[in-house]
């Protein structure tokens, strides 16, 4: 007597095993390969230049920051020494002055550096282009070679093992007429994250590092010379 149970599981198994020899087969047959963005972004002479730009611009706006703050410290010392010889009112109408400054000090430190402020446009607009250019470039090549995909070394995926015979990186700066003699190492950590417009790169600039937490508007935190606000 024929068993229709085990000849239904025996035609599932064999559907499954057609169904895995068949991906199988069309894994092998794609062609993959990988890029290191951070290494393509660092040997191109353009995103250095816009990283020391970005530098500069920090700086300056740091350094106009640290001013509005100084400003601020020099009234509270001052209201301090004052401050016994000042009758009441006096006392609460420099406190609100003292206030009001140290309020504008902190809105232009977060409009400079907060988040989506001055600091992360001026990346988005020097960075940008340039990310957009490299794409277009491993997209060109990916065309022509008939890869099927390409992975980022630097990006968020974790690659554990890179066979460098796979490592598209310099074709893609030749691609792009990068110069071929004196580039630099590639990155030391595979899963180090690829440096995006609103972000540095392993080798970004110090301008993300300005201003202690400034990058960051809610957990933003004044510099260390800021000064308390006055008790009454």
């Amino acid at each position: 007597m024929i068993n229709y149970w085990e000849e239904g599981n025996m035609k599932k198994i064999i559907f499954t095993a057609v169904v895995f020899l068949f991906a199988f087969g069309m894994v092998h047959a794609q062609k993959f390969a990988y890029v290191d963005s951070q290494y393509i972004l660092e040997n191109l002479p353009e995103y250095t230049e816009s990283q020391a730009q970005l530098d500069e611009v920090s700086a300056q706006w740091q350094k106009e920051i640290e001013a509005k703050f100084a400003e601020v410290d020099k009234m509270y010392q001052d209201y301090q020494a004052q401050a016994v010889l000042l009758p009441e009112d006096m006392k609460k109408k420099k406190e609100q002055e003292i206030v009001d400054r140290e309020k504008e000090a902190k809105n232009l430190q977060r409009q400079r550096f907060g988040q989506n402020g001055d600091l992360m446009k001026k990346r988005q607009e020097l960075v940008k282009p340039i990310q957009e250019k490299v794409y277009n470039a491993i997209q060109e090549i990916a065309t022509n070679s008939n890869y099927s995909v390409i992975f980022d070394k630097a990006g968020a995926l974790t690659i554990l093992f890179a066979n460098p015979k796979y490592d598209l990186s310099d074709e893609v700066l030749d691609n792009l007429g990068a110069a071929s003699t004196g580039r630099k190492g590639r990155s030391a950590t595979p899963g180090q994250k690829i440096p995006e417009a609103g972000a540095g790169s392993g080798g970004a600039s110090k301008s993300g590092q300005q201003g202690g937490q400034q990058g960051d508007s809610k957990n933003e935190t004044p510099p260390s010379n800021a000064p308390k606000q006055p008790k009454k």
